[in-house]
């Protein structure tokens, strides 16, 4: 074995999975033998979610008894509304209350029996359906709460990602926001050995419970340099707004004046993420929709500097800021939202590792002192 030191585990490989597959050199990603295209303009979140946990596309049975599963379990437990609470009038950050409320999902899950049945599929499964299904109440209350207003409870007659605009505005969004949202957390479902996805791995390797993981995972997106990039260029497309620069012109100053902008390049990717241009089209049409094509020309424009200048292609957080913006989210619950996509993901590759399971233990090279000479402490 070499003992080449590979910081940041760069390259290494340290699992077989049959979830997800990106060719950074093409721009592609695969979710079960399927394109990210495909699934994105033709399937739902919950055929994705059925997917990613069943290996298989679902029937239309499969998937309307799937969807009625999930909304069953969208409320939350009063002990869980009360966390929810305290957090907002806290005011919180949004990602360390969403961490607080999942693990506490566990203290109401009939099925979180300690670390008993933490392999027992059909169980997992159970616990998957509520973790997924009451991350959007949780999230949509929290920002209602802290914002002044009362929470808005589920429906199940909406789809998960109608009814998490629905929660979050009290308003049933209409067929172009509820299929644009749609596509947003099918774009975000999954994404090979990504930071969190790998810490909810080892975390599970340890076989400690569903919660556990998925608690785990949201610590570590909550990251400025794995889950924040979305909410970072969002508050440049607004600095460059108020700037009253052209793009290009904010960009090249900012350079100047050693800062990074943020929504490219990627750790796999060397050319354009291809969820990027997928987002990329969204953005334009709301724009278009909206009768404002402010955020999406200017986003266009920094691409095009960017790419000709540093050879640097946008990834999905670049697009997803302006398609989250312009459909009223708040700039600080974008990375929350990619968790409440994500964790279809994390449960994925967490089912995964339960079925091979092999404890997650590297090693590190001591550069240490090794001959020192202990001294007793009265003499220090």
């Amino acid at each position: 074995m070499s003992d080449e030191l590979k910081r940041g585990l760069e390259g290494v490989l340290v699992a077989e999975s049959e979830l997800s597959f990106i060719d950074g050199d093409a721009g592609k990603l695969v979710y079960r033998g399927y394109t990210i295209e495909d699934l994105a303009r033709n399937a739902s979140y919950e055929e994705v979610v059925y997917l990613l946990w069943h290996g298989e596309l679902p029937t239309r049975e499969e998937l309307e008894s799937f969807r009625e599963t999930m909304a069953a379990e969208r409320e939350l437990a009063d002990g869980v509304h009360e966390t929810v609470r305290e957090l907002a009038e806290q005011d919180e950050d949004p990602m360390a209350a969403l961490r607080t409320i999942v693990s506490d999902f566990s203290a109401y899950d009939a099925d979180a029996d300690g670390f008993e049945n933490v392999t027992d599929d059909e169980a997992n499964i159970r616990k998957a359906c509520r973790i997924t299904s009451k991350i959007p109440t949780a999230l949509a209350a929290f920002q209602r709460i802290r914002q002044g207003d009362d929470p808005v409870a589920p429906r199940e007659d909406l789809t998960h990602a109608a009814n998490f605009l629905y929660m979050l505005n009290d308003e049933e969004p209409d067929e172009v926001l509820a299929e644009t949202f749609d596509m947003a957390l099918v774009l975000h479902a999954d994404h090979g050995l990504n930071a969190s996805t790998f810490s909810a791995m080892v975390t599970a390797s340890t076989l400690t419970d569903l919660h556990s993981a998925v608690t785990s995972a949201v610590g570590t997106l909550a990251g400025s340099l794995h889950g924040g990039a979305n909410q970072n260029v969002m508050r440049m497309l607004k600095e460059v707004d108020e700037a009253d620069m052209e793009p290009t012109e904010w960009v090249v100053k900012a350079l100047e004046e050693g800062r990074r902008v943020p929504g490219f390049g990627h750790r796999v990717y060397n050319v354009k993420d291809p969820r990027a241009k997928i987002l990329g089209e969204k953005s334009e049409a709301l724009g278009e929709a909206a009768g404002d094509m402010k955020w999406y020309d200017m986003s266009v424009a920094i691409e095009e500097y960017i790419g000709e200048e540093k050879g640097l292609a946008p990834n999905v957080d670049f697009y997803s800021a302006s398609t989250y913006y312009q459909m009223g989210i708040p700039v600080d619950i974008y990375t929350p939202i990619f968790a409440m996509s994500r964790v279809s993901g994390w449960i994925a590759h967490v089912f995964e590792q339960y079925d091979d399971n092999r404890l997650i233990r590297p090693r590190a090279r001591y550069i240490g002192e090794t001959e020192q000479e202990f001294v007793p402490l009265d003499e220090r």
